[in-house]
């Protein structure tokens, strides 16, 4: 983290003091144009009665001023660009004093229904989403989601190698995703998309070669007329054929226009993304993959989105009125620029998908590489097919406080089955949610928090959190219930590993004990493996009759009228409890 703070730093003020030799640039380019522009007005009014002069003035001002905007739009597109770098490390800076909580939260991608996303605090205020999410685009927001919610435990490796991968290239992932920041696009990908398969052409090849010698014909009227063969009346009413000719097509024409008018800017903007992994070289066997993906064509996708983003700037020119009568009337540029666009969706309707996706693709694994480099301390996990599901050592929460943070060895081999008791607040919830977070992790590619970690990859699934629910008339006990019937029929299909925590909360205590008594012989009974968290100390019983089975508890003591916690994971059972205590300590009782 130290040394992440300080390459932050070191960009930040780098940029700044690019932003502020830009800004003074700019506003001399801004005072150089002011100045040809009055200096050429000028001297025009002086040379004026030579008209020659003074066209040869004028134009020579026009180039110059024409350069010189072009080069002050350059210049205010790298401020721009520089400018979200800017805000880019501020942000980083801030986000490593614990300053997450106004990002956005991911609530979006919450699902009850999931094996574990509602249960560890995935997604919403404070979750694990918010503080590792970098993502510019929609697209790769659900990339990033998705896959934390894969639950998908082949090709680790690949994915850890990723990720180590864009975790030392930083400059360009930043780079990256300060390009993809000034984005702005009025239609998501997913609907540019669908237009673009289910887009029916309607201009027929032999329009094209109708247009040119239509075009042919024009221009040799508008000659015979200037020699005056014949009248220019002649190439005045020959406009009116133009206008019929296009009028056959127009409705189609605007359709298309419509949505064409929608995404050029997407294409344009998403051609400088596409150029940004074009020109990169990666080593790591998934990187490679997305990038092969984008240089498959004769042409790079980049130079074919900017060839499309021109196609359509070309037919968006029919906006301008005095054109559009023009060359519509004489050269039938609609039915021209129209065959162009549908050409182009013909040929590559079916790629943009996967250009698209490797665009969120980065936007996404981009994130994962920020969070492995602002967490070079963590580990990422040996990949083991051995007896031990777990073999984490000074295992934490990387949500916690470091300084406060209290790191657990933890061993849990397969089909072992831990049984955690613990007085309330000793850490019971957050040492479930640890063991979570490191499976996730281990199974994005992640470094996790600890200093070594061996894993066998496994499939997470959990019950933490039940909620009642009175739209579907269902009791709080009835969705528990619903909740460990998914678990029972989710492992007789593959392992998963388990975590609960206090089940059957919704009925009397000594139901409660039974039924949970059950329900982990039977899971024991089937192999499985997880913890499961409770205050019923005579669930601990089970250990004396099932070898599986093993008994750790998070520790509490009254040490001068004071509760004490160390929060250390221990192998036994707990003794002591507190919910007697903390009434009396907070006079809720006497």
């Amino acid at each position: 983290m130290d040394y992440s703070i300080s390459f932050y730093k070191s960009q930040l003020e780098t940029h700044k003091n690019e932003v502020s030799v830009l800004h003074k640039q700019l506003l001399l380019y801004s005072m150089l144009r002011l100045t040809i522009f009055l200096l050429a007005g000028f001297t025009i009014y002086l040379v004026l009665p030579n008209w020659q002069i003074a066209i040869g003035i004028g134009v020579l001002a026009l180039a110059i001023f024409l350069f010189l905007l072009s080069k002050y739009t350059n210049k205010k597109a790298k401020r721009e660009l520089l400018k979200s770098l800017v805000t880019i490390n501020e942000e980083e800076l801030k986000i490593a004093t614990g300053e997450f909580h106004h990002r956005p939260t991911g609530e979006q991608f919450q699902d009850p229904l999931h094996f574990y996303s509602l249960d560890i605090d995935l997604f919403g205020k404070g979750s694990f989403f918010q503080y590792i999410n970098r993502t510019s685009s929609s697209e790769g927001e659900s990339q990033i989601a998705n896959a934390l919610k894969a639950n998908n435990v082949s090709n680790i490796e690949d994915r850890q190698e990723a990720i180590k991968e864009l975790s030392q290239k930083t400059e360009w992932t930043q780079l990256y995703a300060a390009t993809a920041s000034l984005i702005k696009t009025e239609t998501s990908a997913p609907t540019i998309i669908k237009w673009l398969k289910t887009h029916i052409t309607f201009v027929p090849k032999r329009m094209v070669w109708a247009t040119w010698l239509f075009t042919f014909i024009s221009v040799a009227l508008l000659a015979i007329a200037i020699f005056q063969i014949i009248g220019i009346e002649f190439f005045g009413y020959w406009i009116f054929a133009g206008l019929g000719i296009t009028g056959i097509y127009l409705k189609n024409i605007n359709i298309l226009a419509s949505n064409t008018d929608k995404t050029k800017d997407t294409f344009r903007q998403y051609a400088s993304l596409l150029l940004q992994i074009e020109n990169e070289t990666f080593t790591s066997k998934l990187l490679q993959e997305k990038q092969q993906k984008i240089q498959s064509e004769d042409k790079k996708a980049s130079l074919i989105f900017s060839e499309f983003s021109k196609c359509l700037d070309a037919l968006d020119n029919r906006n301008n009125l005095f054109g559009a009568l023009l060359g519509n009337g004489y050269l039938l540029l609609d039915i021209r620029n129209a065959y162009k666009v549908e050409q182009w969706i013909k040929t590559y309707a079916n790629k943009v998908d996967d250009w698209f996706e490797v665009v969120s693709f980065f936007d996404a694994y981009n994130s994962l590489g920020n969070y492995a480099f602002n967490h070079q301390e963590g580990t990422y996990p040996k990949i083991s097919e051995e007896n031990a599901v777990i073999d984490a050592k000074d295992l934490g929460h990387p949500l916690l406080e470091k300084t406060k943070r209290v790191n657990s060895d933890v061993l849990i081999k397969n089909k072992e089955f831990f049984i955690v008791t613990g007085a309330n607040m000793a850490g019971k919830s957050t040492f479930l949610r640890t063991i979570s977070l490191h499976i996730v992790m281990a199974n994005v590619g992640l470094p996790v928090c600890a200093t070594s970690s061996i894993y066998s990859p496994v499939k997470l699934i959990t019950s933490m959190r039940t909620n009642d629910s009175l739209t579907d008339d269902s009791s709080y006990f009835f969705s528990e219930l619903t909740r460990l019937k998914f678990i029972v029929d989710a492992i007789v299909k593959e392992p998963y590993f388990i975590i609960l925590d206090e089940i059957l909360k919704g009925t009397n205590s000594t139901d409660k004990a039974i039924g949970s008594r059950k329900f982990v012989e039977k899971l024991v009974a089937g192999s499985a493996t997880g913890i499961i968290a409770t205050h019923d100390l005579s669930l601990c019983e089970i250990s004396e009759e099932l070898s599986e089975v093993k008994n750790y508890y998070f520790d509490a003591e009254i040490v001068n009228d004071e509760l004490y916690f160390d929060y250390k994971f221990k192998k036994g059972i707990c003794q002591n409890m507190n919910a007697s205590f903390l009434l009396k300590k907070m006079e809720i009782v006497d």
